[in-house]
């Protein structure tokens, strides 16, 4: 009987014990959302550090948020909150049937920085991310953001057209959409690869990275998003720019010719292009403490 009341008693006093610790400890989180829910049953992954003010960074096709890795710990440590959003198809956002276009895009940007509210950010896009937030701020007329930096940029449109002899041809889009259906695996391979702008610029262990975030894109995604970038033109669109815009290119870039920020320099008022000469598309690693820093210095101002 002795011994039954003993271990009821140690139960008692480690139970309340334990009770009191839950009450008392403080907890080690900042209490925000890894995951935003944008529409029923839709949620987008979202990075989210640091204090101050805010940096909103949106990758390139078919990449997702991880590839600002060697960003986010510069840009907190700097005194910036910044926060990598992955499109919904991408990365560990929600991979729902339907539209990938940039409406959508731009759609659930909106809703995460409503929720986060957020306001007075510096907003930057890489690459396919350069056209969606060149969408956003035209949609949404600069909602929730101050200033507008693009790297490596798809231009004002991606594709040739009438009057417009940039970007890839007619039949190179056609060629690279129906890749992604047939051997995805080769296209990425061949893409991640022709991220360099010199020989030897990124190491293998880089490529690989690259490479195995680009795997990681939903399929059907990857297939939808690309043809979406071939249907925009924004050229109509750039005069509605009122914002401080940066654009960060490689001279040597491969996958998106150089000529395409210049074209955006020459329709956005008041633009500044910072050229990355020893860089391909993969400025934001090739010559990392130069784009840590030219960013930097664009969001302080």
């Amino acid at each position: 009987m002795k011994t039954v009341a003993l271990t009821i008693a140690f139960l008692f006093t480690f139970i309340q014990s334990q009770f009191l610790f839950a009450q008392t400890r403080k907890p080690a989180s900042a209490g925000r959302e890894e995951y935003i829910e944008v529409e029923k049953n839709v949620k987008l992954h979202v990075i989210d550090l640091g204090e101050g003010q805010p940096v909103v960074l949106i990758h390139g096709w078919p990449l997702n948020n991880a590839m600002y890795e060697y960003q986010y710990q510069y840009l907190v440590e700097k005194g910036f909150r910044v926060i990598g959003i992955s499109l919904r198809g991408f990365g560990k956002s929600d991979r729902p049937f339907g539209k990938y276009d940039f409406d959508t895009f731009s759609d659930d940007i909106k809703v995460v920085l409503e929720k986060l509210k957020i306001e007075n950010a510096t907003l930057g896009g890489f690459s396919l991310g350069s056209a969606v937030t060149l969408h956003f701020v035209t949609k949404y007329n600069g909602a929730h953001i101050s200033k507008l930096a693009l790297f490596g940029a798809t231009g004002p449109s991606w594709k040739q057209r009438e009057g417009y002899p940039y970007g890839i041809t007619e039949q190179g889009a056609t060629d690279l959409i129906k890749q992604t259906k047939t051997n995805r695996q080769q296209l990425v391979s061949g893409f991640g690869k022709g991220f360099a702008g010199q020989e030897g610029s990124l190491s293998e262990e880089s490529l690989r990275w690259l490479e195995s975030i680009n795997l990681d894109a939903s399929p059907y995604a990857t297939t939808q998003a690309i043809k979406a970038l071939g249907d925009l033109d924004l050229r109509p669109e750039l005069s509605k720019i009122k914002i401080p815009v940066a654009l960060f290119h490689g001279v040597n870039d491969k996958l998106c010719d150089f000529s395409l920020s210049e074209q955006l320099h020459k329709s956005i008022k008041g633009s500044y292009l910072v050229r990355f000469e020893k860089s391909g598309h993969g400025l934001f690693l090739e010559e990392m403490d130069k784009f840590n820093s030219e960013l930097e210095k664009f969001a302080r101002k």
